[in-house]
């Protein structure tokens, strides 16, 4: 979802903190993020700005949280928070600016191909994503931070080396030792995991469940869900305990492996106990994938 309209370009020149706004670079539900120059180390950066008159006391408190959230994790796939702060009319806080597109982006761009056999991820560079995207949620998840909101929208991949970068922790649920998770109900349908509608204090196996979506979206070319007319009824489906793929990844990519029909189905288990317990053990189970099948796909 995309923020109401707002002339960001009233905001270009603007300083914040060491930096100053150059350019807008996208928007989303939960901020602008702006391309900008950080003086003191002569470098381009990004700043994610929320304005005011697009804001309220809970937006407010999510953009906020989203900043402390990311700065207390250091990890080569996830997006580094430099600086925090408010200006007159608006919150941001400034991270690192990741040369590259996001996996959305990447997905419609190859969708979009002329080529058939050319509209997907080679299945070995959708497994090696996949495997770092993980290890990224492991260490978040071993850090108290639960993402909640793991979908191509939320990783960036960078230019050149194509390694994803995970971003966006704007409805992380923080975990305290013998503390409850965050208990609104947030998060991106297609994604969601069933007890994210249910019960919304629902623990990192939320997260298994998103990536376990977002592998099988990379691996197919459109993923088999079950009828719905509206998204409205796509929750009410996944809320049911029903069966919301139609179809086995190697039924809609005959180039995979039956066991990474397995490997899918345990992710996207409707009970969070039938699961992985731990994006570390999907990981792992990926990895066993890719030595005993390779790139399949």
């Amino acid at each position: 979802m995309l923020m109401e309209p707002f002339d960001a370009a009233a905001l270009v020149g603007t300083r914040v903190g060491s930096a100053t706004l150059l350019a807008e670079l996208a928007r989303g539900s939960m901020g602008i993020v702006f391309a900008a120059f950080q003086h003191t180390l002569k470098r381009r950066i990004a700043v994610k700005v929320l304005p005011d008159a697009l804001a309220d006391e809970e937006s407010s408190r999510l953009f906020i949280q989203e900043a402390e959230a990311a700065a207390g994790l250091a990890h080569p796939h996830i997006v580094p928070i430099y600086e925090i702060g408010r200006e007159p009319g608006f919150h941001w806080f400034s991270m690192q600016l990741i040369e590259g597109e996001s996996l959305d982006r990447r997905l419609k761009r190859l969708a979009a191909n002329p080529v058939p056999g050319r509209r997907l991820l080679p299945s070995g560079e959708a497994l090696q994503l996949m495997q770092r995207v993980l290890a990224a949620l492991d260490y978040a998840h071993g850090r108290g931070v639960v993402h909640r909101d793991v979908k191509p929208a939320n990783i960036l991949v960078t230019s050149g080396s194509a390694l994803p970068v995970l971003t966006d922790f704007g409805i992380a649920a923080l975990r305290s030792p013998g503390g409850d998770a965050l208990k609104t109900p947030r998060g991106s349908p297609l994604y969601m995991a069933p007890e994210q509608i249910l019960h919304p204090a629902a623990d990192e196996r939320v997260d298994v469940y998103a990536a376990g979506v977002l592998l099988f979206r990379l691996l197919v070319p459109g993923l088999p869900l079950v009828a719905h007319r509206s998204t409205e009824e796509l929750l009410v489906a996944k809320s049911s305990g029903k069966p919301v793929f139609t179809r086995r990844p190697s039924e809609v990519n005959p180039r995979l492996h039956r066991d990474m029909d397995d490997l899918i189905a345990q992710a996207t288990a409707f009970r969070p106990a039938e699961r992985f317990s731990s994006c570390r053990h999907f990981a792992e189970a990926l990895a066993r994938y890719e030595r005993r099948h390779g790139g399949s796909g």
